[in-house]
């Protein structure tokens, strides 16, 4: 049982929901400020719920339409699918099951978040088609991500979301964008030479790999300028700063080892630095929210 569950977690890479859980679970509680921060067990367990059905969904998919690819690509000819451990028919019935998971848990949540449920799953599985017909796969991507913290501030407040409150979400969301594009540029560099000479596109192709880090680092500057208005216009403090200050400083690291080290070292940078820049998002988030609760009583 235990061998099973770990060949289904790596299969749908469950190690790398670090990405956007980090960002919806800040989202969930800035959402729930007026109630100390935390909207109840019962609301945060569905969007826990929620969001692994959304991703689990997203990366079966992606799994399943890039098998063939996956089976041609060095990097890659050694996942499930292609090395025959996981039947298409199984990763199928996975997908269409974490698809109904996240419906059921949106519609337990609110009316908003189950209308708007069948629009993120088809968004969030249609990013891997784009590498097939757009430069801009990285964009689409980073809007697939983005709807983590928008879904989980929706999950909290539903319909009665402020005109002030839409223009945070948008902030966290398009910074969120901004962050995934920078990171996933990346590790597109991995497979300039595949892509390249196998029709599929990214704007590391198009761009070349060095002009395709300058657009990357660029992503990551502006991301970290929204993250400074997110955190101004929530009105956080010195904790979000210092947060603020690891963040930029990891992406800085991420990209010196993008540039200066081998490929081999892309993955420290992919994975690593930027689960922690989630991370750290997350409780310096928490810290000012919650603190001031605790500091009133």
């Amino acid at each position: 049982m235990i061998s099973t569950i770990q060949k289904w977690a790596s299969f749908v890479r469950f190690s790398h929901t670090v990405f956007a859980l980090p960002f919806a679970l800040a989202a969930m509680l800035v959402a729930a400020r007026e109630q100390r921060g935390w909207p109840g067990w019962r609301t945060f367990g569905l969007i826990l719920v929620a969001m692994v059905g959304a991703r689990t969904c997203a990366m079966a998919f992606n799994r399943i339409v890039d098998r063939k690819f996956d089976a041609l690509n060095p990097r890659t000819r050694n996942r499930h699918l292609p090395a025959g451990t996981v039947s298409p028919f199984s990763a199928t019935l996975l997908c269409v099951i974490s698809g109904a998971l996240l419906i059921g848990a949106s519609y337990l949540l609110n009316p908003v978040c189950f209308y708007f449920s069948p629009v993120a799953l088809v968004m969030v599985c249609f990013y891997s088609l784009t590498k097939r017909f757009t430069n801009y796969t990285h964009v689409y991507l980073g809007v697939a991500l983005a709807l983590a913290p928008v879904g989980a501030w929706l999950a909290v407040k539903g319909a009665n979301v402020s005109p002030w409150e839409i223009v945070q979400m948008t902030l966290l969301a398009l910074s969120v964008v901004l962050w995934l594009v920078g990171f996933d540029i990346i590790y597109a560099l991995q497979d300039y030479e595949f892509d390249r000479s196998h029709g599929l596109h990214s704007l590391v192709v198009a761009w070349g790999p060095k002009n395709a880090l300058n657009a990357a680092f660029l992503a990551h500057l502006l991301m970290c300028g929204l993250l400074l208005a997110f955190g101004l216009l929530c009105r956080f403090h010195l904790a979000y700063l210092i947060g603020w200050v690891l963040i930029l400083g990891c992406l800085v690291l991420e990209h010196w080892i993008a540039r200066r080290r081998s490929l081999n070292w892309i993955n420290i940078a992919f994975f690593r630095l930027n689960a922690l820049v989630g991370a750290v998002f997350l409780v310096v988030v928490a810290v000012e929210v919650i603190f001031p609760w605790m500091k009133s009583r």
